[in-house]
């Protein structure tokens, strides 16, 4: 005895010819949305990286690259280095998509020169760091904590401020440490004034041109 689960006609070929259209379209649209979702993966990967933040516009290498390679987020004892993906993109999805659509209005402000020199870099340095700092705040500073977890961290070896006293406090990351890999701008209030000391950004030490800076960064996302 046989079964016949589908009707016949499910089978048969199609009377009109433009009906192949359907299976075959949906091929080729399944393949062309392989490749869109590959191309767009890799063009958001290769501007993930460090070696494109930190020189793919002269506004970053004259100001914020130069202080970040004398912050210990650049050079420290155990070599672990934070770079600017791993700060300033979040790693969900989500998140990582809505930031990379805020930063489209960046290349407005390239285009029509907002901070194209270090007079209107300082003159907006204020307003710029605010905006970072309160989206880190929103987040208990995610990004951060990506790598500094504080049930993780002895309070036995940490010699300028234990942070076991966070614990079950509203502060963040953030909240202590403004200024940890930038320099800090001028015009800070009194609540916005870091409580520990950010390290010294002026280190007697020459900042690499952004050939030196591409070639030891280009490895680093």
């Amino acid at each position: 005895m046989k079964f016949n689960l589908l009707p016949a006609k499910l089978w048969s070929l199609p009377k009109k010819w433009w009906l192949f259209g359907i299976p075959i379209g949906g091929i080729i649209t399944f393949f062309v949305g392989i490749i869109f979702w590959g191309g767009f993966n890799t063009a958001m990967e290769m501007t993930n990286t460090t070696a494109f933040c930190a020189t793919s516009c002269h506004e970053m290498r004259q100001a914020v690259v130069p202080e970040w390679q004398r912050s210990v987020h650049y050079t420290n004892r155990s070599g672990v280095q934070a770079g600017c993906p791993d700060c300033h993109v979040p790693e969900p999805w989500v998140d990582k998509m809505i930031r990379k659509m805020q930063a489209s209005m960046e290349l407005y402000h390239k285009m029509v020169g907002t901070i194209d020199n270090m007079e209107k870099f300082e003159e907006h340095r204020l307003t710029m760091a605010r905006r970072v700092w309160k989206a880190m705040q929103k987040t208990d500073s995610r990004e951060c904590r990506n790598c500094h977890q504080l049930q993780h961290m002895n309070p036995d070896v940490q010699q300028k401020m234990k942070h076991e006293f966070l614990y079950g406090t509203a502060r963040t990351c953030i909240d202590c440490h403004r200024g940890i890999a930038h320099q800090l701008p001028q015009g800070l209030f009194p609540d916005e004034v870091p409580m520990v000391t950010p390290p010294d950004l002026n280190l007697d030490l020459p900042p690499l041109d952004s050939d030196d800076l591409l070639k030891h960064i280009k490895d680093i996302k």
